[in-house]
């Protein structure tokens, strides 16, 4: 094992197997280790029999007569929709990692009021035709609509004589007469913003725009829903990475422990040392935070509460969607950050026939986690069974420049990748001093046999 690697990956959670796919692709000399015997780390998928052995210690309970063959699921630990015209579907058609895997449209994309939930309108049609605003409303939220889409944010003439670099989005949303209701499912289930603060920040007015015409642009391509879901689960995605990775060169080895990280006198990464197997050496290391657990290069963010729930039926108002996004934005809960719900079933081959499986979302504040998310479990009914986990998330706070160590942060609570391709080119720029290859054109996917 005494060889050297441009780059070690430690982890094969999903940022790290995107990041050792991309970086292969640009000629790198890649090691990837992972102390478990399976890809996708805090992103795997498991069946039945594995999510009672994880979470209950072992799978003597199972009922399968009720809940259908253990083997017909594949649940998502940290499920994730992606955007179906976003960068990350462009890292997949690039990359061609598409060839590995399948996807479909999820159904429906879906907001949270006074206890009820409603279909997202994002097009101005839509919005005429929405329940979730008034008449005089759904008039100017769809006029808002389509100045949204009209805008070139290079262009300052397609901008309706407002300056967008000086005013902030609440100016913006005034200018419109948009009421609290319309800025607040707008920015948090379209926009897809966790917090208000971008409403005061001019910086992030442009910012606000795209994200809403990135929306509208991919729904535009899928007509039911923005978003895609690979069939079979996310485990697909850190598996087509990986074997992208392998392609062009990429070393991968399971089941390797890690005794230590190795740094010269100056604190630099210089390799890692492997139970049983010696030392390998590398110019620059990227991993996922657990291997830095104890350390001073990393601090704890909070928790994400994940509450898995079974179920026998669809959610009572997705319009009996076999899959859909669920936003329960703070102001309509009361709780301290939104709520996400994904809801998935066989037709993403995930669970047997007549179930679906529906995942709660959620920062934490309490020592007692269930009572926060209660809102969201009370949308569901009847529920077969069900795994409630809590985890500590993590962010580097290391000096990369200096170590060259890059440690991903620990998965969000949010159902969607916008964060977490953000953060993969931006290690990604870091590591080779070059933006990633995003020439591929989403455009295809509507022709791509891949994308259904």
């Amino acid at each position: 094992m005494e060889e050297t690697y441009d780059v070690i990956i430690l982890g094969t959670g999903l940022k790290e197997c995107i990041l050792s796919g991309l970086l292969s692709v640009s000629g790198k000399k890649v090691l990837h280790l992972d102390r478990n015997d399976y890809y996708g780390g805090e992103s795997a998928s498991l069946n039945l029999k594995q999510l009672y052995k994880k979470f209950e210690g072992n799978d003597e309970k199972i009922d399968e007569k009720e809940l259908g063959a253990s083997k017909n699921y594949s649940v998502d630990l940290c499920p994730k929709f992606i955007m179906g015209c976003e960068n990350l579907v462009k890292m997949l058609l690039h990359t061609k990692v598409t060839r590995y895997l399948e996807f479909r449209c999820v159904d429906g994309s879906f907001v949270y009021k006074e206890g009820k939930l409603y279909e997202v309108p994002i097009t101005p049609a839509a919005a005429m035709n929405s329940s979730l605003m008034g008449v005089f409303q759904k008039r100017r939220y769809h006029t808002f609509l389509q100045w949204v889409l009209d805008v070139d944010v290079n262009d300052s003439k397609t901008w309706n004589k407002l300056d967008l670099k000086s005013m902030t989005m609440n100016d913006v949303f005034e200018h419109w007469k948009c009421d609290e209701n319309t800025q607040d499912f707008t920015g948090h289930a379209v926009a897809l913003y966790t917090d208000d603060s971008y409403l005061n920040d001019k910086t992030k007015t442009l910012d606000c725009i795209e994200r809403l015409q990135l929306y509208a642009w991919s729904l535009s391509r899928f007509e039911k829903s923005p978003y895609l879901y690979p069939i079979y689960g996310l485990g697909g995605l850190p598996e087509g990475f990986s074997r992208l990775a392998a392609v062009h060169g990429g070393v991968y080895m399971l089941r390797r422990s890690i005794e230590k990280i190795l740094y010269d006198d100056d604190g630099k990464v210089k390799g890692v040392e492997v139970k049983d197997e010696g030392k390998a050496y590398c110019k620059q290391l990227i991993s996922d935070p657990s291997y830095f657990a104890n350390t001073n290069k990393i601090k704890k963010t909070g928790q994400v509460g994940r509450w898995l729930c079974i179920l026998d039926h669809p959610v009572d108002g997705t319009n009996n969607a076999s899959s859909a996004q669920i936003i329960l934005a703070t102001k309509q809960t009361g709780h301290k950050s939104d709520i996400y719900i994904s809801v998935l079933s066989s037709a993403l081959h995930v669970a047997p026939e007549k179930r679906w499986i529906a995942m709660i979302s959620s920062q934490v504040y309490t020592n007692n986690p269930r009572k926060e998310l209660r809102v969201a479990h009370d949308l569901f009914g009847k529920v077969l069974k069900e795994f409630f986990f809590v985890t500590d998330t993590f962010e580097a706070v290391n000096d990369s420049e200096k170590d060259q160590v890059f440690i991903c942060s620990s998965m969000d609570a949010t159902s969607h990748f916008q964060q977490a391709t953000r953060e993969v080119m931006n290690i990604y720029k870091a590591v080779t001093g070059k933006d990633v290859d995003l020439n591929a054109d989403p455009e295809v996917i509507g022709s791509d046999a891949q994308f259904e």
